[in-house]
């Protein structure tokens, strides 16, 4: 018996449980207990409570809370500063505090026992204020993570304003960057209106607020102006912000040019000339490049989710995955309703729409939208007709869907979605019906470009003025495409891939609006038909496809900068004929 207990010692050179530690060899034996520290704080505060062996009593306005030293310093860095460096205050038994609250000092001294503090939206500026001023920096971050999670249009402007005079960069970025992607929500709130001119003007000026079109901060600009009486002096600096030459004719003749605040101000006159030399003579652009004449260049940042499409076999799938272009991996979604391939996507207000499509048997009219953060999927009002190998692109606050096929022939009808009403609406008919087209909004205006009538692949390109409901023509492409991908990436139109009658192709071609003309850039590394195309952190990405043997999985990435395309993960789930969108969340 002897032996064999000696043996028993000897064999594990450490015993670990769920709450202590040994260490032993043959000649001693070390003991931890695990749960002494956490045994012992709840003890603390309960001796606390009950007034017993406190040394220090910390008062603020008219209350005033006992507690420990040692258990301060030990805690609160701030206290530990005070109470460990011979300062006056660690000699006193009562302590007067300025700058902080009576209600964040108690919630603090209760964090230094318990390690635990409640925030919600009444209290959590006061203990992040409290947080910054006893150097809890780890509290301050959660606080600083609860207002970034609660950010809204109507209190960004503010959260940012709250974070910057606590000097907490991560909280400012943030809010700055939802600024920027939310502009057009965020100048409708009371916020907005009552900035001072230097914000407002810092706000028009940035390259990166994210707009459908300049419309939309022309019309901030004017909101802020007619918000209080005498700041029409200062219209002339705000107007100066707005990129006046990317508005439509149509827009600056009915609505800049009729503004009565414009037109009796010499300034502002002068700007407006400006913009309508760009259009009127635009062999005289190159003349007049400035920031005014740029394109914004906010670039979605997000998820890239790929919906629908094409198994191995060709099946339709339901399938739904994202990519995280940070871990570079790909996820299952929850899928959709209904099997569709040759489908309409598009992004609007961080919502995925997936619109008609094809099933394996008949084309399709309904529509369903995604909601990224509560992971679920819904059905909305259906369009009023049904259609595969459709475009689709929002534009503003509504969706636009051009052309496709019904099962019968290619279609030139235009719809219109609202999602605030959940009503569809015809508008004019495009000039030529284009099925497996591609569909892009660009400078306010809705482009539709490429794909076939049944009969011929086009290379020409026509776009939508939304304020005159007509179609017009514009520059063709330098090459027929139909089945093709576009995007916009920095302010120009990108059209990729496709196929042209004879060849799957794997050229790339780049419209410039400044210049109204297309050249080539380098060509992806695959031959893609069927090809969907977005724009992420500031590349392109082209996803799926079918090279004339096989449908893809692959998908490649395209760097302006480097004019090169390289390849990322591929997909897990899906095979080609995929609808993409990049939804950014909070």
């Amino acid at each position: 018996m002897e032996c064999k207990l000696i043996r028993t010692l000897e064999a594990p050179p450490e015993v670990k449980c769920s709450r202590n530690i040994y260490e032993m060899n043959n000649d001693s034996m070390v003991f931890q207990q695990n749960d002494l520290f956490s045994d012992a704080f709840p003890c603390m505060e309960d001796i606390r409570r009950l007034g017993k062996l406190c040394d220090v009593v910390l008062k603020v306005d008219d209350q005033a809370f006992s507690a420990h030293k040692i258990v301060l310093a030990s805690t609160i860095p701030y206290f530990h500063a005070m109470f460990t460096n011979d300062m006056i205050e660690s000699r006193q038994n009562e302590i007067i505090m300025q700058g902080i609250e009576a209600n964040s000092l108690e919630a603090l001294i209760n964090f230094a026992y318990s390690g635990r503090v409640h925030l919600d939206k009444n209290n959590v500026q006061s203990i992040m204020i409290g947080a910054s001023f006893l150097q809890l920096n780890k509290v301050r971050d959660a606080c600083a993570t609860f207002l970034l999670k609660r950010l809204h249009p109507q209190n960004a402007l503010g959260i940012r304003q709250f974070a910057d005079t606590l000097a907490c960069t991560s909280l400012v970025e943030s809010a700055t960057k939802y600024i920027e992607h939310c502009f057009p929500e965020v100048s409708l709130s009371e916020e907005y209106l009552h900035l001072p001119l230097n914000e407002v003007q810092s706000l028009l000026t940035r390259n990166e607020l994210c707009v459908e079109s300049e419309e939309q901060v022309f019309e901030a600009c004017m909101r802020w102006v007619k918000h209080a009486e005498g700041r029409a002096a200062d219209l002339p600096v705000l107007l100066a912000q707005i990129r006046l030459p990317l508005l439509s004719p149509l827009y600056l003749t009915d609505r800049v040019a009729t503004e009565e605040l414009i037109r009796t101000s010499h300034q502002c006159r002068d700007l407006l000339d400006e913009a309508r030399v760009f259009h009127l003579i635009p062999e005289r652009r190159h003349l007049l490049q400035s920031f005014r004449t740029k394109p914004r260049t906010c670039e979605a940042q997000g998820y890239i989710y790929v919906v629908g499409g094409l198994n191995r076999h060709g099946d339709s799938l339901s399938t739904v995955e994202f990519y995280d272009p940070h871990a570079g991996e790909w996820q299952l979604a929850p899928p959709m309703s209904m099997l569709r391939s040759r489908l309409g996507v598009a992004v609007l207000r961080g919502k995925l729409y997936a619109f008609g499509g094809y099933n394996g048997k008949d084309r399709l009219a309904s529509v369903e939208v995604y909601d990224a953060v509560r992971e679920e999927w819904s059905t909305v009002s259906p369009m009023q007709c049904k259609r595969s190998a459709l475009g689709a692109t929002s534009l503003g606050d509504l969706i636009y869907v051009c052309g496709g096929y019904d099962g019968v022939t290619s279609l030139n009808s235009v719809e219109r979605y609202n999602p605030q009403t959940n009503l569809w609406n015809s508008l004019a008919p495009m000039n030529k019906s284009r099925s497996a087209g591609a569909v892009i909004a660009c400078q306010g205006y809705v482009y539709a470009l490429g794909g076939h009538d049944g009969l011929s692949i086009f290379d020409s390109v026509e776009r939508y003025d939304v304020a005159a409901d007509v179609w017009v023509e514009a520059v063709p492409m330098q090459t027929k495409r139909c089945r093709l991908g576009v995007a916009i990436l920095g302010g120009k139109l990108y059209a990729c891939g496709g196929y042209d009658g004879s060849c799957f192709l794997h050229t790339v071609e780049m419209f410039d609006p400044n210049t109204n003309k297309w050249t080539y850039v380098a060509s992806m590394n695959a031959q893609r038909s069927r090809v969907a195309l977005t724009a992420n952190m500031g590349k392109l990405w082209a996803v799926g496809g079918y090279d004339g043997i096989s449908n893809l999985v692959s998908v490649e990435v395209y760097d302006p900068c480097l004019d090169k395309w390289t390849y990322a993960a591929p997909m897990m789930a899906h095979e080609g004929g995929v609808g993409v969108g990049v939804i950014s969340l909070p």
